[in-house]
C-alpha cells in the first residue's frame, strides 16, 4: 500500500488539504496528516480546525510522497520549518515524490529544488519559484515533483497523485466514483 504524509500548518487552505486526504484514501493510499505546529489541532485559513493524525517528528522517511497544501499563511509557516526543509531535501535526494499546490510549491522553490523544472503555483507567487519554468496548467509534473495551481484545481491534483501512487486504472476508478468527469 502506498503511503503519503500531508503537512498541516496554521493558515493552510482547507480545500487543498482535505481533497487530497479524501481522494487518496478512496484510492486506499495510507495518508497521514502531520502537524508542524507542536500541537495536533491546526487552524485553517477559513477558521476550520483540523485534528492532525500526528505531530512532526524526525522519522517520517517511510512514505512514498510528501504533500504540501497551500494557503498564504500556511505556506509561510511551512517555509519556516527547518525539520520539514530537511525532510523534503532527503525525499528529493531519494527521488521520492514531492507534491505541492497553490503557494506551497514555493517551499520547494525557495530551497532551489525547482531550478530548471516545470512547475506551477498560485498566480502572484511565481517569485518563490526561482529558476523554474512556469507552466500555465492545472497540474504540472516534472521528474519527482507534482505542482498545482490552487483551490479550484484540487481534484485534478489529487487524481494526479493517485495516478502516480496507484496507477491510471485506480485513478480512473476513483474519478468515476466521485462523478468527476472531465
Amino acid at each position: 500500500m502506498a503511503k503519503a504524509y500531508l503537512f498541516l500548518a496554521d493558515g493552510f487552505e482547507e480545500v487543498e488539504a482535505l481533497t487530497q486526504v479524501d481522494v487518496l484514501r478512496r484510492a486506499e493510499v495510507e495518508v497521514v496528516t502531520v502537524s508542524i505546529m507542536n500541537e495536533k489541532l491546526v487552524h485553517g485559513a477559513h477558521n476550520i480546525q483540523i485534528m492532525a493524525d500526528i505531530l512532526f517528528e524526525d522519522n517520517l522517511d517511510d512514505a512514498d510522497m510528501l504533500i504540501l497544501p497551500g494557503g498564504g499563511t500556511g505556506t509561510k509557516n511551512l517555509m519556516k520549518h527547518e525539520g520539514l526543509k530537511q525532510l523534503i531535501n532527503k525525499y528529493n535526494k531519494d527521488h521520492k515524490y514531492l507534491a505541492a499546490i497553490c503557494a506551497a510549491p514555493g517551499v520547494f522553490g525557495i530551497n532551489g529544488l525547482l531550478v530548471g523544472k516545470n512547475a506551477v503555483c498560485y498566480p502572484g507567487h511565481e517569485s518563490n519559484l526561482p529558476g523554474a519554468n512556469i507552466v500555465n496548467k492545472n497540474v504540472v509534473e516534472d521528474d519527482n515533483f507534482i505542482t498545482s495551481k490552487g483551490p479550484g484545481t484540487s481534484f485534478d491534483f489529487a487524481l494526479a497523485l493517485v495516478t502516480k501512487l496507484c496507477g491510471k486504472e485506480v485513478s480512473d476508478s476513483v474519478r468515476h466514483g466521485l462523478q468527476y468527469e472531465r
